[in-house]
């Protein structure tokens, strides 16, 4: 669906909108063909309370890690590498900084507690805090930022290596999709994974 409005960047090609309609669509779309979204659906109603108490274990803190690659094309060398360098962590340092984000009160603070662990930037722990707070947080990577900026609700590529401030100006945007539509941030990211391949 095409419609007129410029880019944010000052641009006057066409965008793809992002309308209430639109996202229902691909959101279908994603229940239909997503291999992972029953279990998705499922870690959002069970994960945050685990999260918040420190009451999961070893598995359910590598979920978020192992979720963010499996789902992305990469070689499986290089997201076996991933997934490894998580591994790394103690299992009470996992315990610790997952706990911490959830308890944070600024994005900042949990970003912090994230990023603290071996193997996890900004990326990675948006993942935590999409299954550490579904209904604020989505996670970042370069296909969902494209999906954004096709739509016209985002501008500039893509960072290779995202920043705090790189990830608040992206769930920005979200949210104004989600305000502007009336639907939620993990509905509007499951329309933007969707969009990314039309």
């Amino acid at each position: 669906m095409t419609g007129s409005r410029g880019r944010p960047d000052g641009g006057n090609e066409p965008t793809t909108d992002l309308t209430r309609d639109r996202i229902d669509e691909l959101v279908a779309e994603y229940e239909e063909r997503e291999p992972f979204d029953l279990v998705e659906r499922e870690h959002v109603e069970t994960v945050p309370g685990a999260f918040e108490s420190g009451d999961f274990g070893r598995r359910d803190a590598e979920w978020p890690v192992q979720w963010y690659y499996r789902r992305r094309s990469l070689p499986d060398a290089d997201r076996r590498a991933a997934e490894e360098r998580f591994l790394d962590n103690r299992y009470e340092a996992m315990v610790d900084a997952i706990r911490g984000a959830a308890a944070a009160d600024s994005l900042d603070g949990k970003l912090d507690s994230l990023t603290a662990l071996h193997g996890v930037g900004v990326p990675v722990a948006s993942a935590f805090l999409a299954f550490t707070h579904p209904d604020a947080y989505v996670a970042v990577g370069k296909r969902e930022w494209n999906a954004l900026r096709a739509a016209g609700e985002l501008d500039g590529a893509p960072p290779d290596s995202p920043t705090a401030g790189d990830y608040e100006r992206y769930l920005d945007a979200v949210r104004r999709v989600a305000d502007r539509t009336d639907r939620d941030v993990w509905t509007v990211y499951r329309a933007l994974w969707r969009l990314a391949d039309d």
